[in-house]
């Protein structure tokens, strides 16, 4: 028995996999990434009978066939880490779809166990699964589970230890026809024949040759396999008339559906589901886009009703400690700590109850199975613009943290869709720019807190839409690919699944005003407050000549003081440095800074909207500047992105700025 167990939970999406990782590991995760690329990675770990285990939730994929990048990882992973249990979820109510990748892996020879999450679905839609025999014909256990109520997690945890310590492979076997068995026997013995050896199964290898895999066949320079393999293809598209990887394919399906003959039992009729009900209304033609605007203005009412009394307790302590720190000698020491780190990360934490309270209602709407639909409905609009609905995912993702979504976009096949997208999706309001919206709209919109938020939502979608239109259009034409969008099930979101990714995305949040942003709002006290002697924040400090000199490009727009000017240029840095430096450079109490903006700016609520809007649009911030370089290849698009999104942004604002001004006079 190893020290300590290693396991990875490998899936499609949407099998419950996340739901299983956090009934595992609970509040014990990290997310990283994987070495060498941005994909997400995701780890924890688990006590049970006094072994310590190691969760790895690999990425959700459909296949190992490494066409993508998050089937390279899941498969290297499996092959190079070598984890002394993989744990395939497969979702109960779609055994045809999930078992494909089931049979890949039970093809590699590696200890596995099966888990049927969401055997409630299955049953309600009257299957019934014969797990016992499903497991004597693939040759591994096969365990039933209902991750989101927890039921057989202890069952799956003792099996996990018990296969650790017997290292017991599945005795799978897949049978692929004369022809192709041939040729994998000839293959299976050149790779005995090679000097060294391999570590991997040979007959797993010699099926991967035969699918032509690049990864597999890069590892092989010996000249006699490689001839060996050609032959082989050669002889088997001669005789059978297809593909090798075609065949494979085609054998692989069909042993998935003798088995389930076998093994399944579905309704003669199979009723209508309760998610099938509900999409009539939700993804309806005529209704499916009003409704998500309606959800995305609940959303908004959601937040600022049940965050404004927390916010307010949390405006008073840091009055209350303000005051406290007014009189600390000497001087310089009392204005740093209460006009720069109160005054600035202070104003920052009282916006912790609406980003928080963001990340949990996203979090419900992703892990209840509304994000795919919202994907859905939008497909025909995309369409019009020349992407399609899977373009919509990053975007949705983008509302928490603009980094996320422009990641997700490696998922889109197509390299004029891809690029297209990853170049719109800073459009898309981040949970970082909220605490902009929050401050302002409380300041100038009182009472309509939320429809002011939420315009601000949709107009970022607007802008990213007609962005993409004309990007499509002049300068990545031609067809977008067609898609094939997958609904899951609608299910009850676990109240540990929530507060998992709402502290996972939080979290991100509590360590940059700790870090990043408390040592910004130092340097923008430290500049407010030079050369010795001059008033704090004044025109006169460094600050304000920084500001002087952007200021007049912003007038138009209707911001063109110098306090506005400097928060937007240290904006670049993090969005939320915008209200950082401004708390920093009037230095009031978190709870007075919407109002003093208000008098000492001479701002209207016209102005204020207008830099909001700014806000919204301008350039990313530097980490998201970086993954654009990282995702679309180097640092042109990252510095065209740079600049269209601030020339889109200054025009936007002046000419709601102007326009509203003349119908306002």
């Amino acid at each position: 028995m190893p020290d300590k167990i290693t396991i990875a939970l490998a899936g499609n999406p949407n099998a419950g996999k996340t739901t299983l990782f956090n009934a595992l590991t609970g509040s014990h995760q990290s997310v990283g990434n994987w070495p060498g690329v941005t994909v997400e990675k995701k780890e924890g770990s688990a006590r049970y009978s006094g072994h310590d285990i190691r969760v790895v939730d690999l990425p959700g994929v459909y296949s190992l066939t490494a066409y993508s990048p998050d089937e390279v990882i899941s498969r290297n992973f499996i092959i190079n880490e070598a984890p002394d249990v993989v744990v395939n979820i497969v979702d109960s109510s779609n055994l045809e779809r999930n078992l494909y990748l089931s049979v890949q892996i039970l093809e590699m020879g590696v200890p596995c166990i099966i888990v049927l999450n969401m055997m409630d679905v299955a049953e309600k839609s009257g299957q019934k699964i014969d797990v016992a025999a499903l497991s004597a014909e693939i040759g591994a256990p096969v365990i039933p589970l209902v991750a989101s109520r927890g039921q057989g997690v202890d069952e799956l945890l003792k099996l996990i230890v018990e296969m650790a310590g017997s290292k017991a492979a599945p005795s799978f076997y897949l049978n692929y026809g004369e022809e192709l068995e041939t040729e994998i026997s000839k293959l299976e013995s050149a790779i005995f024949d090679l000097p060294g050896g391999t570590s991997l199964l040979p007959r797993w290898t010699a099926v991967k040759l035969l699918e032509q895999d690049r990864d597999v066949s890069a590892r092989f320079s010996d000249m006699r396999l490689q001839i060996a393999a050609a032959e082989s293809l050669t002889h088997l598209k001669s005789m059978l008339g297809d593909q090798a990887e075609t065949l494979i394919a085609d054998a692989r399906y069909g042993f998935i559906a003798g088995l389930l003959r076998d093994v399944l039992r579905k309704p003669t009729v199979e009723a209508r589901t309760t998610s099938d009900k509900i999409d009539r209304v939700l993804v309806n033609r005529w209704l499916g886009i009003p409704l998500f605007l309606l959800i995305m203005l609940g959303t908004f009412e959601f937040i600022f009703t049940l965050s404004r009394p927390l916010t307010g307790w949390i405006n008073q302590f840091f009055g209350w400690l303000g005051g406290l720190v007014a009189g600390i000698n000497p001087a310089w020491l009392g204005s740093l700590i209460g006009r720069g780190v109160l005054g600035g990360v202070g104003v920052l934490i009282s916006f912790v109850p609406p980003i928080f309270l963001l990340f949990i209602a996203i979090a419900i709407l992703e892990d209840c199975g509304y994000m795919a639909r919202a994907a859905f409905v939008m497909d025909k609009v995309m369409h019009k613009i020349g992407l399609h609905g899977r373009s919509f995912i990053p975007m949705v993702l983008a509302f928490g943290c603009n980094i996320s979504g422009i990641m997700s976009c490696r998922t889109i096949e197509n390299p004029r869709d891809r690029l297209t997208t990853i170049l719109v999706t800073p459009f898309m309001s981040c949970g970082a720019r909220l605490t902009i919206y929050v401050l302002l709209a409380a300041a100038f919109f009182p009472g309509q807190q939320g429809l002011v938020v939420f315009s601000l939502y949709v107009l970022g979608i607007l802008v990213a839409l007609l962005a993409a239109l004309v990007l499509r259009k002049k300068v990545f034409p031609g067809e977008s690919s067609h898609f094939v969008m997958e609904l899951p099930p609608y299910r009850w979101p676990t109240v540990t699944g929530v507060l998992v990714h709402m502290w996972q995305r939080g979290k991100a949040f509590l360590v940059k005003a700790g870090t990043v942003i408390l040592g910004l709002v130092v340097v923008v006290w430290f500049l407010s407050s030079m050369p010795w002697g001059v008033e704090y924040a004044s025109a006169a400090s460094w600050m304000g000549h920084i500001g002087k000199f952007i200021a007049p490009i912003l007038s138009p727009a209707g911001f063109g003081q110098w306090q506005a000017a400097v928060s937007l240029l240290f904006g670049f840095l993090a969005k939320e440095v915008v209200v950082g430096t401004m708390g920093a450079i009037f230095g009031v109490a978190s709870g007075s800074l919407g109002n003093t903006i208000a008098s000492q700016l001479g701002w209207t609520p016209l102005a204020a909207y207008s830099f909001m809007v700014f806000c919204l649009l301008y350039l990313p911030c530097i980490a998201s500047i970086n993954a654009i370089r990282s995702e679309a290849g180097g640092w042109k698009w990252a510095l065209f992105t740079a600049v269209y999104t601030t020339v889109i942004a200054w025009v936007a604002a002046t000419l709601i700025f102007q326009i509203g001004s003349i119908f306002k006079g």
